[in-house]
């Protein structure tokens, strides 16, 4: 620093002009008048100017320090044009002297920094508060000495300053080394904290250590985000993700049967195997509102009856976890437009515990699809039900009769050696029933004579309507005697459907031709069919009413 300059005044003492000397800022002596008498270089321009017209807040300064007898220090404004210099003025009463130094230090350089700064340090502190939750600092034994959040992860800021991170990070040993006290940066380490109430946050930490001037640790600082919500969000969504896969596994199989009832037994299998269960069963359900086992997957026994907990289904949420025999069962219903038609349920063993939360919803999803499937099947029989029944009798209809049943009835006799026979039956006189009182009253005798059919038939036995007032009758396992007094018995019976055209010259009535199938023959159908249509026009010939057995091939 070079040596200060200093000038006196005529009056200034020679002695005290050393007082000016090195000082770094403007330095000069006044008198009590406030005249100056010294000046060092840096103050030959600000002293006049603070000094004059003896009015200014420096001559106020030097009244004061007269009066006093002690240091007087002020902040002065000077104005230089369009400027304005912040100094920090200070007057120093001379001992045995009736001077005074003073002593002038421009501070506008810090004044106008100081309002930068304090902003620059909010806006620190802002953008750390708005990028993380809470930021914190370790000191040199490894506890927290520092933390910026009042409620950090739920902790008022005494619980958390002087307790270790060990405290409050799960499987603190894991991490090599501890984000809290790492000798090297890291950033974003995502570990598990334990909150007050012992529940989790997964955090993610980024971490500067501390060093002194020899490289030794004294702690760290960094920031904390609670990233819990955002890794259940994620968590969630892989749970959703993976219910979606599974619900597509178990749709595929469904679209890859062609048969429906198969439909049904590819869905147990592939939900039995997708979510991990011991088995699968799927029901339907029945007019009444019974359940009936449709599909299984993995046959457990009759005893565990799933139906009966899912007619109870309506007391709960449409979903049932149960503890039933040896197994652990979730079901639920399923639904087409609200409607229940039938049900699914899995099971598993006790040891494995309860369903988990995915699952419970796996299964509903689950039962939506196999109610949209059921619908399908349900229709699909409907529609398969039209196509071989009659309107009227609800018998089977003439395709269904000729193209569908007998040849597997054939087929199947054609193995053995068994005999059967077959009944075409003629209404007599419906047509004048018909042309005399109508469609209805025909109808209704035409109902009578199925339920005739009905009466004289068994269960196995197939019976059809294959034109206006004509049915067919199949019956397996008969001989030509049974065949005879079935006959008899039918004809003797029908006596009750006069009463469907009283009032007309002729009765309505039965005739009945019948062809005995003998597989040893190796007969067609057609010809059978052929047999019994001539032996039932022989009865309409002789007065109708009757019946008549055909001859075997053979014997014509």
């Amino acid at each position: 620093m070079s040596k200060a300059k200093t000038t006196r005044t005529p009056d200034s003492a020679p002695d005290n002009t050393h007082l000016l000397e090195g000082y770094p800022g403007p330095a000069f002596l006044v008198a009590r008048d406030s005249s100056i008498l010294a000046v060092n270089e840096r103050g030959v321009e600000m002293a006049p100017m603070l000094m004059r017209e003896r009015s200014t807040d420096v001559v106020g300064m030097v009244k004061a320090a007269a009066v006093t007898k002690v240091i007087v220090a002020q902040s002065v404004e000077l104005t230089l044009g369009d400027n304005k210099l912040q100094l920090e003025v200070t007057v120093i009463p001379s001992v045995g002297s009736d001077s005074f130094l003073v002593l002038v230090r421009d501070v506008t350089l810090e004044q106008n920094l100081r309002p930068a700064l304090i902003e620059s340090r909010q806006r620190y502190r802002d953008l750390v508060d708005i990028s993380s939750d809470f930021a914190w600092e370790v000191g040199p034994e490894g506890e927290f000495v520092f933390v910026s959040a009042k409620n950090a992860l739920g902790y008022a800021t005494e619980e958390i300053i002087g307790r270790h991170p060990h405290d409050l990070v799960i499987d603190a040993a894991a991490y090599r080394p501890l984000p809290f006290i790492s000798d090297q940066p890291v950033d974003d380490v995502e570990l598990w904290m334990r909150r007050p109430d012992n529940s989790l946050a997964c955090v993610a930490v980024s971490s500067r250590p501390l060093f002194d001037d020899v490289g030794l640790w004294l702690g760290a600082r960094g920031v904390c985000r609670d990233i819990t919500r955002e890794r259940e969000r994620e968590a969630a969504l892989m749970r959703a993700r993976h219910r979606e896969q599974i619900l597509h596994y178990i749709i595929r199989a469904i679209r890859n049967e062609v048969e429906p009832q198969n439909m049904l037994t590819a869905a147990a299998a592939a939900a039995s195997r997708a979510l991990a269960a011991a088995g699968c069963r799927v029901f339907r359900a029945t007019s009444s509102g019974k359940f009936q086992v449709a599909a299984e997957f993995a046959d457990i026994g009759e005893n565990c009856l799933f139906e009966t907990e899912l007619e109870k289904i309506e007391q709960t949420d449409g979903v049932f976890e149960r503890e039933i025999g040896p197994w652990r069962a979730l079901g639920a219903t399923t639904n087409y437009r609200t409607t229940i038609n039938g049900g699914v349920c899995i099971w598993k063993a006790k040891s494995l515990g309860e369903w988990a939360e995915d699952e419970r919803l796996l299964i509903t999803d689950v039962a939506d699809q196999l109610g949209i499937a059921i619908e399908q099947i349900n229709n699909h029989e409907r529609i398969v039900r039209l196509s071989r029944t009659d309107a009227l009798t609800g018998l089977l209809n003439r395709r269904a009769f000729y193209e569908d049943e007998m040849p597997r009835r054939l087929q199947r006799l054609a193995r053995g050696t068994g005999k059967a026979a077959l009944f075409y039956v003629d209404l007599d006189n419906f047509k004048q029933v018909n042309d005399e009182f109508g469609h209805n009253r025909g109808d209704e005798a035409l109902i009578a004579a199925r339920d005739l059919l009905l009466e004289h038939s068994r269960p196995g036995d197939l019976i059809a309507r294959i034109g206006g007032d004509e049915f067919v009758m199949w019956l397996d396992g008969i001989s030509t005697d049974l065949a005879r007094n079935r006959a008899a018995d039918l004809i003797a019976a029908s006596a009750k459907l006069a009463q469907y055209s009283e009032g007309l010259e002729t009765s309505l009535g039965l005739s009945t031709g019948i062809a005995i199938y003998d597989p040893k023959l190796s007969e067609s159908l057609d010809e059978l069919l052929a047999r019994a249509d001539v032996a039932m026009y022989s009865v309409k010939r002789d007065g109708k009413g009757g019946f008549e057995i055909a001859l075997p091939p053979a014997e014509k």
